[in-house]
C-alpha cells in the first residue's frame, strides 16, 4: 500500500512538472507570435508613413505655391507626426525597418510629384487612392490586435484607431477638392492603389 502511494504521488508529481512546462512552452510560443506581429505592424506602418511623407514632399514640390499648398502641406505634416510615433515604438520595441526604404524614398516623392504635375485634381486623386488603402490597412490591424490581446494592445489599439482616422480624413479632404475630375480618375486611382497594396505585402516580408 506504501508503495502504492509512493508511485501515485511521483505519477501526481509529474503530471504537475508536464503541466508547468506546458503552460511555459504555450506563453512562450504566444509571445513569439505577439512580437512578431508587433514587429510586422510597426515595420508596415513606419514604411507607410514614411511613403506617404514623401509622396506629400512631392507634391508640395509642385504644387506648394498654389492655392492646393497649404492644405497639402498640413496632411504632410500629419504624416511627420504619425512617422514619428512608429520612429519612437521602433526604437522601444527594437523592430527593425523595412531594408526597402531607399526605394520608398524615391518611389513616394516620385508619385507624388508625378501626380501634381497633373494639377490639384492629379495630386488628390492620388491622395484619395493611398489614404483608402492606408485607412483599410489599419482596420485590419486594429482586428488583429483585438483577436490577440486588447487589454495589452490598448495603447497601440489607440494610436492605431487615432492615425487611420487621421488618414480618412485626408481621403475626404482629396474628395473635396475636386479629385474625381483628375485625368482618367479610376484608372489613375486603381493603378496606384495596386501599387500601395504592393508596398505593403513587400514591406511585411522584407
Amino acid at each position: 500500500m506504501a508503495l502504492q502511494l509512493r508511485c501515485l504521488t511521483r505519477k501526481n508529481s509529474s503530471f504537475q512538472i508536464y503541466k508547468v512546462i506546458s503552460r511555459c512552452l504555450s506563453e512562450h510560443v504566444k509571445d513569439v507570435k505577439t512580437k512578431a506581429l508587433l514587429d510586422k505592424i510597426i515595420r508596415i506602418d513606419h514604411a507607410g508613413e514614411f511613403g506617404a511623407k514623401r509622396i506629400y514632399q512631392g507634391q508640395l514640390a509642385v504644387l506648394k505655391n498654389t492655392p492646393s499648398g497649404p492644405i497639402i502641406e498640413e496632411m504632410q505634416e500629419e504624416e511627420e507626426k504619425h512617422l514619428a510615433e512608429f520612429e519612437k515604438l521602433m526604437r522601444e520595441r527594437r523592430a527593425r525597418p523595412t531594408v526597402l526604404l531607399p526605394l520608398w524614398d524615391i518611389a513616394g516623392f516620385a508619385l507624388g510629384a508625378g501626380t501634381a504635375l497633373l494639377g490639384k485634381e492629379g495630386a488628390m486623386a492620388c491622395t484619395v487612392a493611398v489614404e483608402t488603402v492606408i485607412g483599410e490597412h489599419y482596420n485590419d490591424q486594429i482586428r488583429e490586435l483585438m483577436e490577440d490581446d486588447p487589454e495589452k494592445h490598448q495603447e497601440l489599439l489607440e494610436t492605431l484607431k487615432e492615425f487611420r482616422d487621421d488618414e480618412l480624413h485626408h481621403h475626404d479632404i482629396g474628395l473635396e477638392n475636386d479629385a474625381e475630375k483628375a485625368p482618367f480618375y479610376s484608372a489613375l486611382t486603381e493603378v496606384i492603389k495596386v501599387g500601395c497594396k504592393g508596398a505593403i505585402w513587400i514591406s511585411e516580408k522584407i
